[in-house]
């Protein structure tokens, strides 16, 4: 589920908002009048959207646009005049007044977005720090000193050993080398 952060400066019209988007089905995690305040539950989580107005209590849109973290995407509602202003600058707009379908269609299609993003982040191979290619490379070479094996033979191991056991390739080095101590 995509988390949404509305913000306008007037709560009783954020409120409002965040009920049209609950009854479509949608889950509104946070309701703000204030650009710090969203920026603010914006930062505990991966992604999701913002929903705002041109102009909040502390901030206008883009000064938002530019604090939010990277997973984040931003619906601007502003009046045609605004919107024409917004254009080229990475922040879906829609113009006032408001049409419910119009909003509806919009969020699901940068819905459709992040879902596909996520996609296709868990498709690539997480990266891994220096201290984990390091611990990696020393439980190999304790294996290959110990037990007479090649790399290849050794690397295969905690590969092997990893999906037995449920973890991942650097916590199964770890425990070869806290059971098999150092060199």
């Amino acid at each position: 589920m995509t988390n949404i952060i509305v913000v306008l400066p007037k709560l009783e019209d954020a409120k409002g908002l965040k009920n049209i988007l609950v009854r479509n089905g949608f889950q509104v995690t946070g309701v703000c009048t204030t650009g710090a305040q969203a920026i603010s539950q914006a930062d505990g989580l991966h992604d999701g959207i913002v929903i705002c107005s041109y102009k909040m209590m502390d901030m206008v849109y883009d000064q938002l646009h530019e604090c939010l973290p990277g997973g984040f995407e931003m619906l601007l509602l502003a009046s045609q005049r605004l919107v024409n202003e917004c254009y080229g600058n990475d922040i879906v707009c829609l113009s006032m007044p408001l049409k419910v379908n119009d909003l509806i269609d919009t969020v699901n299609m940068i819905t459709e977005g992040i879902e596909r993003r996520r996609r296709r982040l868990k498709k690539q191979p997480r990266a891994r720090t220096a201290g984990q290619e390091a611990v990696i490379k020393e439980a190999k070479e304790l294996l290959m000193a110990r037990n007479h094996m090649t790399e290849e033979e050794a690397h295969r191991y905690l590969q092997r050993c990893s999906m037995d056991s449920g973890t991942n390739v650097v916590e199964t080095a770890q425990m070869v080398l806290s059971l098999m101590g150092g060199p």
